[in-house]
């Protein structure tokens, strides 16, 4: 067996043996075109294309295009790797659907994290869902920093009653790494529950996505606090009105005697 057979072998021994722990992004690379080109040493080529495009997340979204702009990169190598990309998208897809989300943050973080991590922005996505936590479309809203001023609640609920949704799961990500919500997060996640609350469509999740971790607002119990300072809100604003009410009907009784 030569030299490159043997390296080839070797990469794959050790991905049936761990998946991909432990991998560089050019080894990953390297795996996807060898499926190509089964006979040819698919390093360089592999070593070029993390080169040009900095990281395997980059290799992946990489326009067609451009892949096969590329020395060594052939059409078959081209689609090969954008194959995977939509394979493994609807796959983390189909995970969660038909789970209830208060259930499966995990699932909710596999599936946007692809998508959003090493992102230089924040990005806010909002998941729309309907009465049985199936997905029915999921939306961009903003990209910048998350605040009140660049999400707006009103927006999120015309999506949610365009697309008939009965629930809804809000995403964006930390470029820093550290998914610990800002002051920021928390309160723009405290005004969408609130709207969605005012227009009986139930927020099921935020989750804030880091470098591999994520935190969840319905986790840590931060969304029962929300609905619980809506529902306060709503009690003190019914018994106010009801005060005025009958000092109005006070005001006429005395009027009348």
């Amino acid at each position: 067996m030569d030299t490159k057979q043997g390296h080839r072998k070797r990469l794959r021994e050790k991905f049936l043996k761990s998946g991909l722990a432990g991998f560089n992004d050019y080894e990953i690379v390297e795996l996807l075109l060898s499926l190509g080109t089964p006979r040819k040493d698919c390093k360089p080529p592999a070593k070029e294309v993390i080169k040009k495009f900095q990281t395997l997340r980059g290799v992946l979204e990489a326009p067609i295009e451009e892949l096969q702009k590329l020395k060594d990169i052939g059409p078959h190598s081209a689609f090969g790797i954008k194959l995977v990309l939509e394979v493994a998208q609807e796959f983390l897809k189909a995970k969660i659907v038909d789970k209830p989300f208060y259930r499966s943050s995990q699932e909710v973080f596999d599936y946007l994290y692809h998508s959003m991590r090493g992102l230089k922005k924040e990005v806010f996505k909002v998941i729309y869902l309907n009465s049985q936590n199936q997905i029915i479309d999921t939306v961009e809203l903003s990209s910048g920093t998350v605040s009140s001023s660049s999400v707006s609640p009103r927006e999120v609920i015309e999506g949610a009653i365009n697309n008939n949704a009965a629930a809804l799961v809000f995403a964006h990500n930390h470029p820093s790494g550290n998914p610990e919500p800002s002051a920021s997060d928390r309160g723009i996640t405290r005004e969408l529950v609130y709207a969605g609350r005012i227009m009986r469509i139930k927020v099921l999740d935020h989750i804030v996505i880091g470098d591999n971790r994520y935190y969840s607002f319905a986790g840590e119990g931060l969304l029962g606090e929300y609905e619980t300072d809506f529902l306060n809100l709503m009690l003190r604003g019914t018994a106010e009105s009801r005060r005025r009410l009958y000092k109005a009907r006070g005001d006429v009784d005395k009027l009348q005697r």
